[in-house]
Formats: structure tokens, C-alpha cells, sequence
């Protein structure tokens, strides 16, 4: 009874400090950002997460990248979300045409997706599958209908379980063409830009 009292809290520990790797740390900030090489890859179907992509790109420098599947996505909205549920459901990850070489040159990669089926689009499940961001500082943002961030920036923690995961932000897609300054603020929170 005596050595269940002394491990017990040693085991309680345990779980508490490996199940916060899947949980986004919204207190941390990237030091030093100015030294770091930045990757800005976005996966957009609408155009929407393709603005806010290009904001931060603008405002926090480093490389831009578009997320695009070998097979594109239907126009029509209700197939759109068909397909998607579909592929979420099944875990199908679809294939990429966009591949990055050089993952390991990046320090910080900014992940954008449209909130879809209150999660991270399966295009994006795969990018994070392919790409090793061990050791690398993540930033999710999206775009959504009403949504927000659902639980995406959660998914996208438990995917990047040895990454350094930022509090993202999520801009209502009626917002984008507006949203720089907002977009600037959240970059100055998390100590991307000045």
C-alpha cells in the first residue's frame, strides 16, 4: 500500500505531462523571430484561407506555399462537404501535388485550412503526415463559416505531438479582405512580427 502511495502521483504526472502535448500552449511566443526561416503553407479551397495566407506571408516574411491535391476538389459547395465528410470519416488522405524538399531548412511553419467539418481538411492531414515538424514552431490559422477553430488547432497538436504548437486564429471568411489588422495583432501576441 506504502509504494502505491508514493507512485501513484508519479503516474498521475506522467499523464498529465504527456497528454498536454496535444493541447496548444496559448502562452508561448517565438523568441527571436527576425532569425528564423518561415514557411507560410496553406491548403484553400474557397480562395478565403488563401488571403489571410498571403496577409501573413506579407507581414511575417519567409516562404509561401499552396497546399494542392493531385485530384482537385469539387466546385459545388454541398459536394464539397459530401466529399469532405467522406474523407474524414475514412481517414483517406488524398495525394498532393505540392511537396516541399527542404521541410527540415524551415524554424516556423504556419499551417491555414478552412475549418471543415469542425476540423483541419484531410489535404492538410496529409501535408502534416508527409512532412516531419519534429522541433519546429507551428502556427495554425483558418478561415471559417461561424465555426472558428472547432478542433483543429487541438488535431493539429496531436499531429505535431513533437512540434511547438502557437495559439492559432480563426477569421470568419466574410472577414478576410479585412482582416490584415487583426492578423497583425495576433502575429504581435504570439512575437512573430513586431
Amino acid at each position: 500500500m506504502r509504494m502505491m502511495k508514493i507512485f501513484l502521483p508519479i503516474i498521475i504526472l506522467f499523464f498529465v505531462f504527456t497528454g498536454a502535448s496535444a493541447q496548444v500552449n496559448k502562452e508561448a511566443t517565438m523568441p527571436d523571430s527576425k532569425a528564423k526561416k518561415i514557411l507560410v503553407a496553406y491548403f484553400s479551397h474557397s480562395g478565403n484561407t488563401r488571403v489571410i495566407a498571403t496577409q501573413i506571408h506579407e507581414l511575417a516574411g519567409g516562404d509561401l506555399l499552396e497546399i494542392q491535391t493531385v485530384k482537385p476538389y469539387p466546385a459545388d459547395y454541398n459536394a464539397v462537404v459530401k466529399q469532405a465528410r467522406e474523407e474524414l470519416a475514412s481517414g483517406y488522405k488524398p495525394a498532393l501535388k505540392t511537396k516541399v524538399n527542404n521541410i527540415g531548412a524551415y524554424d516556423v511553419v504556419f499551417i491555414g485550412y478552412p475549418n471543415w467539418c469542425n476540423t483541419i481538411p484531410m489535404p492538410v492531414v496529409t501535408f502534416l503526415s508527409e512532412n516531419d515538424l519534429g522541433g519546429k514552431t507551428v502556427v495554425p490559422f483558418c478561415t471559417h463559416g461561424g465555426g472558428g477553430l472547432g478542433r483543429s488547432a487541438v488535431d493539429i497538436a496531436k499531429l505535431c505531438a513533437k512540434a511547438k504548437v502557437l495559439e492559432a486564429i480563426a477569421i470568419p471568411g466574410r472577414e478576410v479582405k479585412s482582416a490584415q489588422g487583426k492578423v497583425s495583432e495576433w502575429l504581435k501576441k504570439i512575437k512573430v512580427s513586431e
